[in-house]
């Protein structure tokens, strides 16, 4: 009966078809915002897009090294690529990040603040990045405090295309990568991997033990046209990293050079349906999703030599419609169930388990009443079967007077973190834990001039954070929460605030010239009151950043181009008692068509050899130099 209703399809939301259609698109149009493709002058949020040509401009091989150069983002590696690297927004703790690939949750369930290590994430085949800041749970429920990270894979195609690059370089780096995609009848697909390794950078700062990173990967995307209003969507995404990480050997237990590695596995898949209704204005999705992430660390020279085993594993059931009402209001709404379970165990000790379930449902309403004026409202709730219920709310507006050269934007948002299953069922875990929360507001101005030549964008954000989820020692007599926990447990005791401002400017003053720059202001603050921290500098937050591209091409094809990072200090504690020194880094670039489809290209990493920490005592690549060769057609 759906089938037969009306002959028309239309694009539902974080579909395979909204995918293509951002893909193919510049930083105009998003699909992060409201989880459906739109003009970015509708967003009342502040976000950012790194476009395929954006990508593939800058050459980068690490996603983090590309949202470095993002305003409002931080970042923290212990070490070079491969190793742990936690991404903060805002200010935000680094657990507090969403983290997506086409539209799919990648955040792991078996780590102990939950988030995502973005240390092996490649840029291999992804083809966009879109970067959503402030609180976003109303659409993307837990852990969206800070922000969101949206990577967009290569998507299907209506003709045939090939896209691969291979290149080498500094201490025996190499990479190669390939993806294909094209159109057969009513199936469409994308299929592409890679494979990336390098002997690396000694993790421990003043170490002279190389510790190496390889990594296999594979991605892919298949659409089904079974109708003219229904089709069929899977996707998938893998990645079998291996790290090699230094530790604390005996006999002295300092910090220093080990021959240990760790290895992680992970595997994303999703299959739905979409059905359009009533010549297109109801597009109706129906979901599964599943995410798993297996991790392992061996120390060769230990007993036993398997320091941790960890396995985490997310599956969501999903359904979202997006309803036109009329050409001025736009519904999204949806409901969701998702099952994490984790297991996890340290030097061969006993095995600890998890699950927990969270119900949720959704609705938002964005609502053009005028031209130049859209205004959007939503609410969420989500039931936990073991803290409760918890509510949030957003609204935002974004408002042009002169037909998009001026856009003023404003938004007010909620965002909750549920307490992962390793602080509520670990032998550490307080069942007891409430969601963390917070409150934030921003409010921005965009300017543009000579026919986009000119942009300019400036954002003042604030938000708070309360019932914060951090570990706590016990101690003798054992009560309370303590009772059972010798070692300590988690609770809901610490606040914070962060504030600041973003700035960015773009300039195209002649074809062949793109100027960009990327400005944040942080002021991040500890406000746990009757603690040593309160009133002291969040860790690892540091208070300017700011990047500069600079791109040129020549008359006779040559693509040359600099960035240049300046990070401000920081401190690596809470108590403010060591600093991380400032930095800057700048990078060269180059790329020369050799036909139309095939180009060379090379970089110089950190040109003038700058020695600087994220985390305190571990190291950071120096001087680096790469080339390779790029296939297109």
């Amino acid at each position: 009966m759906l089938l037969a209703a009306l002959p028309a399809w239309g694009q539902s939301a974080q579909s395979n078809a909204g995918l293509e259609q951002v893909q193919g698109a510049d930083d105009r149009i998003v699909v992060t915002a409201n989880r459906a493709a739109q003009p970015i002058d509708r967003v009342g949020q502040a976000i950012s897009v790194l476009d395929t040509a954006e990508i593939t401009r800058r050459q980068s091989v690490a996603v983090a090294d590309l949202l470095r150069q993002t305003p409002g983002v931080t970042i923290a590696r212990n070490g070079g690529i491969g190793t742990q690297t936690g991404v903060s927004i805002r200010g935000a703790e680094t657990d507090q990040t969403v983290a997506l690939i086409d539209g799919i949750k990648l955040n792991d369930p078996s780590a102990p603040g939950g988030g995502f290590n973005f240390g092996g994430l490649l840029v291999g085949n992804i083809a966009r990045i879109e970067v959503l800041r402030g609180a976003q749970s109303v659409l993307w429920g837990s852990q969206a405090i800070g922000g969101v990270v949206n990577l967009i894979t290569r998507q299907p195609t209506e003709a045939l295309s090939v896209n691969a690059r291979a290149e080498g370089g500094w201490r025996d780096t190499g990479q190669v990568f390939a993806n294909m995609s094209g159109k057969a009848g009513p199936v469409a697909a994308s299929l592409g991997g890679g494979y990336f390794t390098s002997d690396g950078l000694s993790a421990f700062a003043g170490g002279t033990e190389r510790d190496g990173y390889r990594n296999y990967g594979a991605n892919g995307s298949v659409t089904v046209d079974v109708a003219t209003n229904l089709s069929l969507d899977l996707r998938g995404f893998y990645s079998d990293g291996r790290t090699e990480i230094d530790g604390f050997p005996a006999p002295a237990f300092t910090f220093g050079d080990t021959r240990e590695y760790g290895t992680s596995k992970q595997f994303v898949g999703y299959g739905g349906a979409n059905l359009a209704l009533f010549d297109g204005r109801l597009r109706n999705r129906l979901g599964y999703a599943y995410t798993q992430t297996r991790r392992r660390n061996i120390d060769p020279d230990g007993v036993p030599t398997e320091t941790f085993r960890g396995n985490g594993r997310n599956e969501r059931i999903e359904y979202q419609g997006l309803l036109d009402l009329s050409d001025a209001v736009q519904g999204t709404f949806g409901a969701e169930r998702e099952v994490t379970r984790f297991t996890t165990t340290s030097f061969g000790g006993p095995e600890t388990r998890g699950r927990a379930r969270l119900f949720s449902v959704y609705g938002q309403l964005a609502v053009t009443p005028v031209a130049g004026l859209t205004v959007t409202g939503g609410v969420r709730h989500d039931d936990h079967n073991v803290f409760g219920g918890a509510t949030t709310v957003s609204a935002s507006g974004v408002w042009s007077p002169n037909g998009g050269n001026t856009l003023f934007r404003g938004s007010y948002s909620e965002g909750f973190k549920a307490p992962t299953l390793y602080q509520l069922q670990s032998e550490y875990g307080n069942a007891l834990l409430d969601p963390e929360r917070s409150k934030g507001w921003d409010a921005g101005i965009t300017q543009r001039a000579l026919d986009g030549a000119i942009e300019a964008s400036a954002t003042w954000f604030h938000r708070t954070s309360r019932d914060l989820i951090t570990f706590v020692s016990c101690a003798a007599p054992l009560s309370g929460i303590c009772a059972g926990r010798p070692f300590g447990t988690y609770d809901n005791v610490a606040r914070a605030r962060s504030q600041g401002l973003e700035f960015t400017l773009a300039l195209v003053p002649v074809e062949a010239l793109r100027l960009s720059v990327a400005y944040t202001y942080l002021d991040a603050e500890n406000r746990s009151t009757g603690t040593a921290g309160f009133g002291r500098r969040l860790a690892r937050r540091p208070d300017h950043s700011v990047t500069v591209n600079a791109d040129y091409r020549w008359a006779f094809g040559l693509e040359t181009g600099a960035t240049v990072t300046s990070v401000g200090d920081s401190f690596n504690d809470a108590a403010n008692a060591r600093r991380l020194d400032g930095y800057t880094l700048v990078d060269l670039r180059a790329s020369m068509p050799v036909t139309g489809n095939l180009a060379v290209y090379g970089r110089i990493e950190n040109l003038f050899d700058e020695r600087y920490q994220t985390v305190l005592d571990y190291g950071q690549q120096g001087r680096a130099a790469f080339a390779g060769v790029r296939l297109a057609y």
